[in-house]
């Protein structure tokens, strides 16, 4: 498997200016030699820490680029667990799209990308709660095997594994599984069933990648001791690129565009720190390779390699790379004849790249169609061109997976153009294109992978490629592509996407929360999407017996493939309360098609399709609603609108330049989505317009903002102060400060049991100081805390009322939990309750 990563990483380095993710990268004359001196360095460092955005950009630049060090970064989850700035995406959609986002920070700062099996369930408070909810057995096993595959020389922990209590209980995770992994990846005995892969493997050394940060402030990091620490000068030029080691990890880290974590990058000089933990010590202190060999003296018989490769560095001709071709395919042979299972491979895999950056050698797999169904067959088009006067020849065309080779025996001359068509045809059994990790049903705190050797790898496995085998001095070598799809756009110009291997239909229920108020039919969506062309079946939804589904089925006949049609159910609820999963099920030729297509498309990652279960939640309850129109102003984005339309309220998605007087005469209530204050900027000026609507007699309900980027301090009417409180328990028990207000009785009696069933936390950032003008309605918190009292918060300002929430009403609401619709209910109806009696309201 180690194949497979070290293209992604050799074919980097620095190119910065992405503007697509899937576009194969050119490198130039010194981004290749940049290659060839790192064939020369056989010494690796593992990075380890456990989010997407954890790992020191600036180190691992430096040591990928500086030192010539294969570098790893092994984040324990996907990220999953955040929240999201540029869309709707959470939980296992975010984790995809952190996921890429640090693919292509990779490709820039030139490491390699790997993952554990462990789900970002959300912030955890301790390492003790954070290894439960993981299953740490499983966690360590996977950090033991990602050490034995990738073999570092030295490994780095992002995180202190002393400190538990003062960072995220994942961050401290890290660390202590790190170090416990340290000693036992060299023991056979420990998880030997991954031993038929790898063998054992011992670190020389590990170190923590200290800063000024852990130790509070920078005068105190100055003070401090630092006879363990080893200081690393990382702020390097690259004078042949142009750049400084900073502005690349600056490039690097502005990948997590999810995150909001655009950074400008730096000059000048710079020092990280690394303090020793384990292993081997340091003498000199000016290289975390002290004592190792990192030269292919390493390898047996890789001493006349390790000359070769010197000389065709030395020789190397920037205005004509290709005359470097004979000598890198002699040293290619002689890579491939060693007998050797970790360096060899890694370093051959690069070298094959290197040659054909120097010959100018692109080959390219084109499908006709962006998607396929298993067991089509598909036409390629195959560009084969060589922009050297290096002679080659392109022997034969393999196809994958069906492992069908086409000869061709073609010489590929200078700058001619070599147009190949290829019919590949797919088995009945491939995989379809989907994140493996989501294939199966995990648990809250652990994601399903059985493979052994799936676990880890970074990325979607495809199996449509197509191997071109290419004659190079007398030495064939084979040069893998996996499939894509281009076309042009107008606006981005060359755009390419990978062919996707798709069910024959999806499905999908058009609201994901089915709300029912009563017993009345309620006409549910299902869309229907054809996989290929000519798909005719039936149509069903699923629901338990004590709910009223009809028809039975509904035929559909979709002559086009990429089509969708939308079918009505007309649903009726049972009597008494209930709960329900509703799914949607095409069955054609008597086969269940049962999954769900969902397309992730941002600039700035690849493309990705997720299929999950085509399923929706119903709800019937009691629930009861007022008839109040509410403006909604977007903030990093959330799927609360849509919530609240299920409800029965009329929601208006308002643009901040549409905040008037005027405009808001038309709305009961006005709703800020979640971070809306850290990024609507706009926002900042339409404050006293807001305040006066509320003034007038009107509601307004602000969500979760975080504390450190507000765009404006005067969030509220009266003084406000955020914080860092959280309740992340979402079982904690809730207290009523205020039994007898409204909102936790009108329109909906607000019980204890209300708070059951809530997903991953209570709520986040809630203020910590507040004018008394304000009611804390909420107290909770975590086992062993103090309570937290400021969960939701209202406030009388003129006639009308202002509340803050930090109640995680984003996250609950499209996750269907009947006690937050009932709780929002009454929040937007505090209005109208003042037209009820107050001994109507019993406490």
């Amino acid at each position: 498997m180690q194949k497979k990563y070290v293209s992604a990483i050799l074919m980097f380095l620095l190119c910065c200016q992405i503007t697509n993710a899937q576009q194969p990268q050119k490198p130039n004359s010194v981004e290749i030699y940049n290659q060839i001196q790192k064939l020369n360095f056989l010494g690796s460092v593992l990075y380890i820490a456990a989010h997407p955005d954890d790992e020191n950009t600036r180190l691992i630049s430096y040591l990928s680029n500086d030192q010539k060090a294969r570098t790893g970064y092994l984040s324990l989850t996907r990220g999953d667990g955040g929240q999201n700035l540029i869309g709707t995406q959470l939980r296992e959609l975010l984790g995809v799209i952190r996921t890429q986002e640090l693919i292509e920070a990779r490709k820039i700062d030139g490491g390699e990308q790997f993952f554990s099996r462990a789900n970002d369930f959300g912030f955890s408070k301790n390492p003790t709660e954070t290894l439960e909810i993981w299953d740490k057995e499983k966690v360590l096993a996977d950090v033991i095997w990602a050490i034995r595959k990738f073999q570092p020389d030295v490994i780095v922990n992002r995180f202190d594994h002393r400190s538990p209590g003062t960072t995220h209980g994942h961050h401290t995770s890290s660390a202590m599984l790190s170090v416990e992994s340290f000693q036992l990846a060299n023991n056979p005995t420990i998880f030997p069933e991954q031993l038929q892969f790898v063998k054992p493997w011992q670190t020389k050394r590990q170190f923590f990648n200290t800063s000024w940060w852990f130790y509070g402030t920078v005068e105190k990091f100055n003070a401090a001791d630092k006879k363990n620490l080893i200081a690393l000068e990382t702020g390097v030029y690259y004078a042949g690129l142009g750049k400084s080691n900073q502005e690349i990890a600056a490039l690097s880290r502005s990948r997590h565009q999810s995150q909001g974590f655009g950074s400008t990058g730096a000059r000048g000089e710079e020092t990280e720190y690394l303090e020793f933990i384990n292993g081997d010590v340091l003498k000199e202190k000016k290289s975390l390779f002290e004592g190792i060999d990192t030269s292919w003296n390493r390898v047996k018989g890789g001493k006349a390699i390790g000359e070769l490769l010197t000389t065709i560095a030395a020789e190397f001709d920037h205005n004509n790379p290709s005359a470097s071709i004979p000598n890198l395919a002699k040293a290619y042979a002689m890579m491939e004849a060693l007998d050797e299972n970790h360096w060899a491979p890694l370093k051959s895999a690069a070298i094959k790249e290197i040659i054909a950056t120097c010959s100018g050698l692109y080959l390219e797999a084109v499908a006709q169609n962006q998607e396929t169904t298993p067991g089509s067959t598909i036409k390629l088009k195959l560009e084969a061109i060589n922009r050297s006067s290096a002679p080659l020849q392109l022997m034969s065309v393999t196809s994958l997976p069906n492992q069908i080779t086409t000869p061709q025996n073609r010489d590929l001359k200078n700058n001619i153009l070599n147009n190949i068509n290829l019919d590949l045809k797919l088995p009945e059994s491939i995989n379809y294109t989907q994140p493996y990790w989501l294939r199966e049903n995990g648990t809250v705190g652990m994601y399903a992978v059985n493979e052994q050797q799936n676990i880890g790898i970074p990325d979607i496995i495809r199996e449509a490629k197509v191997v071109f085998n290419v004659q190079i001095n007398g030495i064939e070598i084979p040069f893998e592509r996996t499939v894509v799809y281009k076309y042009n756009d107008d606006v981005k110009g060359e755009v390419y996407n990978y062919l996707d291997i798709v069910p024959d239909v999806t499905t999908s229920i058009v609201d994901k929360v089915l709300l029912f108020k009563d017993t009345k039919i309620k006409y549910v969506g299902v869309k229907i999407k054809a996989g290929k062309d000519a798909v005719k079946g039936n149509l069903q939804l699923e629901l338990p017996k004590n709910w009223s589904v009809s028809p039975k089925s509904i035929p559909f006949n979709i002559p086009k493939k990429g089509t969708e049609q939308i079918v009505y159910f007309e649903v009726t609820a049972p009597n008494k309360s209930d709960e329900a999963v509703a799914k949607s099920v095409a069955i054609i030729d008597n086969k269940r098609f049962d999954k769900e297509q969902i397309i992730i498309n941002y600039d700035h990652i690849t493309k990705q399709q997720v299929l999950k279960s085509a399923e929706a939640k119903c709800i019937k309850t009691d629930l009861k609603t007022n008839g109040e129109k509410i403006a909604y102003i977007m903030g990093a984005g959330d799927e609360v609108p849509s919530s609240l339309t299920q409800l029965g309220y009329t929601v208006t998605l308002l643009k901040p330049e549409e905040i008037t007087p005027e405009k808001l005469e038309n709305f009961d209530v006005v709703m800020t989505g979640v971070r809306a204050y850290n990024t609507v900027a706009a926002l900042a000026n339409k404050q006293n317009i807001l305040f006066d609507f509320v003034k007038g007699g009107k509601t307004m309900l602000v969500q979760y903002n975080t504390a450190g980027d507000l765009i404006t301090e005067n969030i509220a009417p009266y003084p406000l102060k955020l914080s860092r409180d959280r309740v992340t328990e979402e079982d904690a028990e809730v207290r009523f400060l205020a039994p007898n207000h409204p909102v936790l009785n009108f329109p909906n009696k607000i019980t204890a049991k209300d708070f059951q069933g809530w997903k991953q936390e209570q709520g986040l950032y809630y203020p910590s100081e507040y004018d008394k003008a304000f009611t804390a309605i909420l107290s909770s918190n975590d086992k062993g805390e103090t309570p937290k009292n400021g969960a939701l918060l209202i406030a009388p300002y003129g006639k009308g009322h202002y509340i803050y929430t930090g109640l995680s009403f984003f996250r609950e609401l499209p996750e269907g939990v009947t006690g937050a619709y009932k709780l929002i209910s009454n929040i937007i109806s505090l209005k109208s309750s003042e037209k009820i009696p107050v001994q109507k309201i019993k406490p």
